[in-house]
């Protein structure tokens, strides 16, 4: 990702466009073809060059052409150079170029999108039914799977591939309509053979730039995959403290936690994680200032993007990989999930209770007022909520020891995980 921001390759895609323009003018008679040959033949830069031009005319688009056409100078050619940048204006050639440069950004994050939402289909496989208790306000509620919880983010991955496959579409687009947008110089006709030659689609219509909804669009589908890569790696370390206890990150043989606390196994890469999402979140708010520019452009974007963009998809690359290998070597811990569900001794299947109460004749605020009772005595004096409920002669009025034992029964509760899954992954899961 960090060669495809580079000067280097910022100044190819430039190039790029300036002798897709040649040869697309040399098509319609406009532009020798000879020259628009000799371009493409020996057309070239040396980026230390433009660097030291761009030093004394203050100006990326003009240093490049310059040390382009020194360079066909060199080859012999200078006569050639005559018809490079012909009808275009700086930013015909540095929007289309970059939307060049998004594309191969976007192709790069949506690969790691891909991999990250196919470990996490293994991963939700693998504990469909490992039992887990869920948890609402950080307090247990009910029983789930862990493999629920991963299919959950399995599912927003697919989701977060739409959005930048779509944006990333949005985005491929090139202009060369000129300095405000009228095709003064050039026709549309020579736009869309520029465009089909770079497989970039012509704007509909432009001022000097591209919109900026499409960049800022881009950037907001990038800050939201990276938040579900800050949704998975904040649920690891809550599941990692030492209460708790059921999931935590890899912890490499020789890895140390603490200069001080030897014992120390911290989820440094969940943090990590967690930490520079928020940077890429931050830059969509830049992202959205962009859209709006002093009438048909001004130049207040293009310092923004210079930041902006190569570091969100550098930043979305990289968390992608790390979330990735974070799920992938993530160890589980079934044995203490089941300890913890079970540690309210059937708190959790309150509400299961109140629902069979109702159905069995009782009347709901009754019922509501019972069970709360004994679950508050429970909570508070860390008492057997199912022996309490099952020694209680207004429950036994309406429920048989076998019902009281349903309604406490794990696999009642979690009879629909399979059709869940059906639904996320399709009969063959």
């Amino acid at each position: 990702m960090g060669r495809i921001w580079s000067d280097r390759n910022k100044f190819q895609q430039w190039l790029e466009v300036e002798l897709a323009a040649s040869e697309a003018l040399a098509e319609l008679g406009v532009v020798p073809a000879e020259a628009a040959h000799l371009l493409r033949q020996h057309a070239g830069f040396d980026v230390a060059r433009i660097l030291e031009i761009e030093k004394e005319v203050k100006h990326d688009v003009i240093a490049f052409t310059t040390a382009v056409s020194e360079a066909m100078a060199k080859a012999g050619h200078a006569e050639a150079s005559r018809w490079l940048h012909y009808g275009l204006t700086s930013n015909d050639v540095v929007d289309t170029a970059q939307a060049l440069l998004l594309q191969q950004a976007a192709a790069i994050v949506l690969h790691g999108l891909e991999a990250l939402r196919a470990v996490l289909r293994r991963r939700a496989l693998e504990f469909r039914h490992t039992v887990q208790i869920g948890r609402t306000h950080g307090v247990h509620a009910e029983p789930i799977t862990f493999g629920l919880k991963l299919a959950i983010w399995h599912e927003e991955a697919g989701r977060n591939l739409c959005r930048l496959r779509a944006a990333a579409e949005d985005l491929r687009v090139g202009k060369t309509s000129g300095a405000v947008g009228t095709f003064a110089h050039i026709g549309p006709e020579v736009e869309e053979r520029i465009c089909a030659r770079l497989n970039l689609k012509p704007a509909a219509v432009t001022s000097q730039v591209i919109q900026r909804d499409r960049h800022a669009a881009f950037v907001a589908a990038l800050a939201l995959a990276t938040a579900l890569c800050e949704k998975i790696a904040l649920e690891v370390r809550h599941l990692q403290r030492t209460e708790v206890r059921e999931a935590e990150e890899y912890f490499a043989k020789g890895q140390k936690g603490s200069s001080a606390m030897p014992h120390k196994r911290n989820p440094v890469t969940c943090e990590q994680i967690c930490g520079l999402a928020r940077v890429v979140r931050a830059n969509v708010q830049a992202a959205y200032e962009d859209v709006a520019l002093w009438h048909e452009r001004d130049i207040s974007h293009s310092s923004v993007e210079r930041v902006i963009l190569p570091d969100s998809t550098i930043l979305s690359d990289y968390l992608l990989d790390k979330t990735t290998k974070l799920v992938d070597t993530l160890l589980v811990y079934p044995e203490r999930m089941r300890r913890n569900l079970e540690m309210t001794r059937g708190l959790v299947f309150s509400g299961q209770l109140l629902l069979d109460l109702a159905a069995a004749g009782m009347l709901r605020e009754q019922a509501y007022r019972v069970v709360q009772a004994h679950a508050m005595c429970a909570w508070e004096e860390d008492g057997d909520f199912r022996a309490a409920v099952e020694a209680d002669p207004e429950i036994r009025a309406v429920l048989s020891p076998e019902e009281i034992a349903e309604s406490f029964s794990l696999d009642r509760q979690l009879r629909n995980v399979d059709k869940i899954f059906e639904r996320v992954f399709g009969n063959g899961a």
